[in-house]
């Protein structure tokens, strides 16, 4: 039973993902398209993106706490620590890079635009 929540957990997490993709791939035509500003956009996209992989990792490692719970040996408790070690890291180094670019996205919404300079 736990081998069957297990890969339900984690098909749902690969399913995230897969959506925030197809989703962030969506976006970025549609916005190339328009031919607008890309710059401002792309970064809005990838944020958006990075949130979609953090809950698919988070799925993700759940499905590997959980499949602790039945780990009958060392050698696989132990990959499966090493596994969740690195999605572990790969969750923190991008919900950093989400926070620093959500604050870059901020302060460049305050920043009053420049006058162009006229002679």
């Amino acid at each position: 039973m736990i081998g069957w929540l297990v890969h339900v957990i984690e098909a749902g997490g690969a399913l995230i993902i897969f959506m925030g993709a197809v989703w962030a791939f969506a976006r970025f035509a549609t916005t190339g398209l328009r031919r607008r500003s890309l710059i401002g956009e792309f970064n809005k996209i990838r944020l958006s993106l990075g949130r979609f992989l953090v809950l698919g990792l988070e799925f993700q490692l759940a499905g590997d706490v959980l499949r602790t719970a039945v780990a009958p040996s060392f050698t696989e408790i132990g990959q499966l620590a090493a596994i969740a070690a690195i999605r572990t890291i790969l969750n923190y180094f991008l919900t950093r890079e989400i926070a620093q670019e959500r604050a870059e996205i901020g302060h460049d919404q305050k920043e009053p635009v420049p006058l162009a300079a006229t002679s």
